[in-house]
């Protein structure tokens, strides 16, 4: 039976969690403690420990080891929505995060980029790649290179439940990533779907700030059903998902030069590059600055939802090892 806590000792649980979800690692009650004091929340480890039993019991936390503890994705739902009203903009500072953290280096082959997380039920995985094969072959993705996981392991800050299969599929900050270890810094403006004709972007259709949201945009309109990724997979016309970003004018040669080499590995995702402050797909751009519009990490598996398969996506989920990826085309079932 769930233990009913008080409005405080749920402020202090969502404190942990926090903790917790922003750890790579398992953490223990004596760690947890320690990074509490250093937020300005003191908990003595016997009430961590407290709180974690808690938190095991509901299902946000699984132990691991002796004394560790790791969040699960239920948990880290709950941080999601327990902070919603502190975290506006909060997607564009994970983003601008994900985008200083990245290691890669496309000459060297070597380094971490950002993924996207999906969890799939193991008896729908055959289904879920059969839809999800369209959108790869007409490339309406960063990249074909993918990565799996089974139940306990991790994907990112993400733990694989009990029953689901992990598939990392490369998010598009990790162009921009990129682009920033090159001098060049990006204005990450908004998720949005994609109208394409003729397997061209048109416009956008739906549009959602960073600086005004605190949940990924693509797991949205996918939740929403608004994409037709599979029809614009097979005719090139359709509704997809597509981010919008800037950059300064000076980079247009850095910028080629980069997205040209990111091809050579295997990493595309640039779905067009507009001219000086010109608009690009309806989009408006500022003076001296450049439009450009990136391919959502998420397209495959929205085309997959499409399909009335049930998915759980967290996107922007961390950092992999370049060497880790392998072809989509290479999944064993």
């Amino acid at each position: 039976m769930e233990q009913v806590i008080g409005a405080d000792a749920e402020s202090k649980l969502i404190s942990i969690l926090k903790v917790l979800s922003e750890s790579s690692e398992t953490l223990g009650s004596t760690t947890i403690a320690r990074r509490l004091e250093g937020e300005g929340v003191f908990l003595s480890e016997r009430a961590v420990r407290y709180h974690l039993r808690i938190a095991d019991e509901r299902g946000y936390t699984q132990p691991v080891g002796r004394d560790g503890r790791m969040i699960t994705t239920r948990g880290q739902q709950e941080v999601k929505e327990a902070l919603a009203a502190q975290h506006l903009g909060f997607v564009r500072e994970k983003l601008e995060m994900l985008a200083f953290q990245t290691t890669f280096n496309p000459e060297k082959r070597t380094g971490q980029l950002s993924i996207n997380t999906s969890l799939i039920d193991k008896d729908k995985l055959k289904k879920t790649l059969s839809a999800m094969q369209d959108a790869f072959k007409a490339g309406l993705c960063v990249s074909d290179l993918v990565a799996t996981a089974q139940e306990g392991e991790r994907l990112g800050s993400v733990v694989v439940p009990i029953g689901k299969i992990g598939l990392a599929t490369v998010c598009s900050v990790a162009i921009n990533g990129v682009l920033l270890k090159a001098g060049v810094p990006t204005e990450f403006r908004f998720g949005g779907v994609l109208e394409v004709r003729n397997s061209k972007p048109r416009r956008f259709v739906a549009i959602i700030d960073y600086a005004g949201t605190s949940l990924d945009p693509s797991e949205q309109f996918i939740r929403a059903r608004m994409t037709s990724v599979s029809e614009a997979s097979r005719t090139g016309s359709g509704k997809i998902l597509g981010v919008f970003r800037t950059i300064p004018a000076p980079a247009r040669e850095v910028v080629e030069e980069k997205i040209a080499m990111l091809k050579e590995v295997g990493l595309g995702g640039v779905y067009a590059l507009g001219n000086t402050s010109e608009p690009l797909c309806q989009i408006p751009v500022a003076l001296n600055r450049i439009g450009l519009v990136q391919l959502g990490g998420l397209n495959p598996v929205a085309a997959a939802v499409e399909a009335g398969i049930e998915i759980e996506n967290i996107a922007e989920s961390g950092l992999i090892d370049f060497e880790k990826l392998h072809s989509f085309w290479q999944i064993q079932i």
